[in-house]
């Protein structure tokens, strides 16, 4: 998997102004134009309806037939999840199995913004870097990063309510997002890989919150996965790719969900 690289730099390098973007803009137009306009989009300016999950009802991603939850085996689950999150250290410490069942049954969509973030451990690394992701949002980013960052908002489920409109704020937020990583890991910069799951994330939670959800799922359970090291087909000899069934058990679902892109729960284990 090849890292995308920006070699135009931006006009005023971290401002979120940029986004809305002039309609003679080079380029934009014609990566606008496969996507269709919103009123393409909303079905000809009528209201605009979503399913449950946000997506515009029509749209290829909106929700098919999928086998309903009873409402009354929800609540339970909604109950049990509760009650594991209120006290995630004893549940941790004794009874991990019983939350990677619950896992695999299925987080209930009210819960599962919260319940990301304590399962990839992004709580615990916000409250040890409480305020520093303010930092990284004021703080104008790399101009090589930010033009690449830029071109890719509007790819990132362009048919969900939250990024439908260009310079709207879920696309605002993952700016934000991926940009303040390509300062937090310098090094590392931004893979294209990365804006699908920040944007995922952005589906369930605010930007600092799932700004440090991806750090972890970046460092913790796919380590080099959006790395320029990872090697793709052809790469050079000696050098492994590193694929889902390369990493350990535990980490495989995750890898599974990030590479096929899934709008499903994510299930960090």
């Amino acid at each position: 998997m090849a890292k995308s690289r920006g070699t135009n730099g931006l006009g005023a390098p971290g401002s979120r102004e940029s986004l809305a973007g002039a309609p003679g803009e080079a380029g934009a137009g014609d990566e606008l134009s496969s996507l269709g306009s919103d009123s393409e989009i909303n079905g000809g300016g009528g209201e605009r309806r979503v399913d449950k999950f946000g997506f515009i009802v029509g749209s290829q991603s909106a929700e098919g037939p999928l086998e309903e939850v009873p409402l009354e085996v929800l609540r339970q689950r909604e109950s049990k999840w509760l009650d594991m999150l209120n006290n995630w250290d004893k549940w941790m410490a004794k009874k991990h199995k019983k939350i990677r069942l619950r896992c695999q049954k299925g987080i209930p969509p009210s819960l599962r913004g919260r319940a990301w973030q304590y399962l990839s451990g992004g709580k615990v690394k916000l409250e040890q870097n409480a305020g520093r992701f303010d930092e990284l949002d004021v703080s104008p980013g790399d101009p090589k990063w930010l033009d690449v960052i830029e071109r890719d908002l509007h790819r990132q489920f362009p048919f969900h309510e939250m990024f439908v409109s260009r310079g709207g704020h879920g696309q605002q937020d993952l700016f934000r997002v991926l940009k303040a990583y390509t300062l937090y890991r310098p090094e590392e910069g931004y893979c294209q890989a990365q804006a699908p799951v920040a944007a995922v994330l952005l589906m369930h939670m605010p930007a600092e919150q799932a700004f440090w959800c991806l750090v972890q799922i970046c460092e913790k359970y796919l380590p080099g996965y959006y790395s320029e090291k990872l090697v793709s087909e052809g790469g050079q000899e000696g050098e492994v790719p590193l694929t889902p069934l390369s990493l350990p058990p535990r980490k495989q679902l995750v890898a599974a969900w990030v590479s096929s892109r899934t709008v499903g729960f994510l299930c960090l284990r």
